[in-house]
C-alpha cells in the first residue's frame, strides 16, 4: 500500500510497517524527521520527483513524502474485545464511504484511546493513503476489524459481553444519559442515511445528540467523537491508546 504525507509516514516508520521512503526533498526540517525516523527503523530512502510522488498520491496532499508499506493487520472483533486494557471501547461503522470520515474517526478513537473500529468488507471505505492522510497516521496504531455484516458483528459483540449504543437522530435518550462505563460499542451510520434497519434493530439501545441550532445533525466523524469523548469523561480515563501487536 502507498500511503502519503509526513505525519502518516512518520506513524508508519514508528509502528514498523515501512518497506521503503520517497521523499522529493531533504531540505525543511520535516523532511529531515521523517529521514532521521527512516534511518532509525533501517528503511531505505530514495530520491523522487514531485511528479511522481503525485502520481502516487493521485491527488492527495503530499509535502513531497510518500512510502510504500506493509498492509495493516486486520483484527477480528474478538481480538479487539480482548486487547482492551479495561471495559472495552470499540467504535463500529455502518456504511462509512468516505476516507476522509473513516480517517478522522481513526484519528478520533487514537486519541480517546479506544480499543478499535470495525469495519464492514463492502459498503466501506478502504484502508488507503487517503484514509492514512485524513487520520494524521492513526491508521498506524489503530486496530480494525474487518467483517462482512455489521448486524452480525454486534451480535458477536453482544455474546463477547460488549453493549451496543447506536448513534441515531429519532432517539428518545440522549447520549450522555447512557451509561458507557461499562464494555460498549459506539455505533454510527453514514451521514444522510444513517444506520440501516437491520443494525439500528441489532443495537441494544439508541442514543441522539441533541441539536440546538438550525442543521439536523453533525459530521459523523464529530459525532463519533462527542460519544466517544463522553465514554472517556463518564470513565474518568485519561490512558494512552495501545497500538496494535
Amino acid at each position: 500500500m502507498i500511503i502519503y504525507g509526513i505525519n502518516p509516514v512518520l506513524e508508519a516508520l514508528r509502528s514498523g510497517r515501512v518497506k521503503e521512503v520517497r521523499l522529493a526533498s531533504r531540505t525543511s526540517e520535516r523532511h529531515q524527521q521523517v529521514l532521521a525516523a527512516a534511518r532509525d527503523a533501517r528503511v531505505a530512502v530514495r530520491n523522487s520527483s514531485l511528479e511522481e510522488i503525485d502520481r502516487e498520491a493521485r491527488g492527495g496532499v503530499h509535502q513531497g513524502v510518500a512510502a510504500t508499506v506493509d498492509d495493516a493487520r486486520v483484527y477480528s472483533v474478538e481480538e479487539l474485545v480482548q486487547a482492551a486494557d479495561g471495559p472495552a471501547l470499540i467504535v463500529v461503522l455502518d456504511g462509512i464511504e468516505d476516507p476522509h470520515n473513516l480517517g478522522a474517526i481513526l484519528r478520533t478513537v487514537d486519541a480517546a484511546g479506544a480499543h478499535g473500529v470495525v469495519i464492514q468488507s463492502r459498503r466501506s471505505a478502504a484502508l488507503s493513503g487517503a484514509t492514512a492522510k485524513a487520520s494524521a497516521g492513526a491508521l498506524a496504531h489503530v486496530r480494525v476489524a474487518e467483517v462482512v455484516n455489521i448486524a452480525r458483528a454486534i451480535e458477536e459483540l453482544k455474546g463477547l459481553g460488549v453493549w451496543s449504543v447506536g448513534l441515531a437522530g429519532e432517539a428518545e435518550a440522549a447520549y450522555n444519559t447512557i451509561d458507557l462505563t461499562g464494555p460498549t460499542a459506539i455505533v454510527v451510520g453514514a451521514e444522510g442515511a444513517g444506520l440501516r434497519r437491520l443494525v439500528r434493530e441489532s443495537c441494544d439501545f439508541l442514543a441522539k445528540i441533541p441539536m440546538n441550532g438550525r442543521l439536523s445533525s453533525l459530521n459523523v466523524s464529530v459525532a463519533t467523537g462527542v460519544a466517544l469523548f463522553e465514554a472517556v469523561r463518564q470513565r474518568g480515563v485519561g490512558r494512552p491508546p495501545s497500538s496494535p501487536r
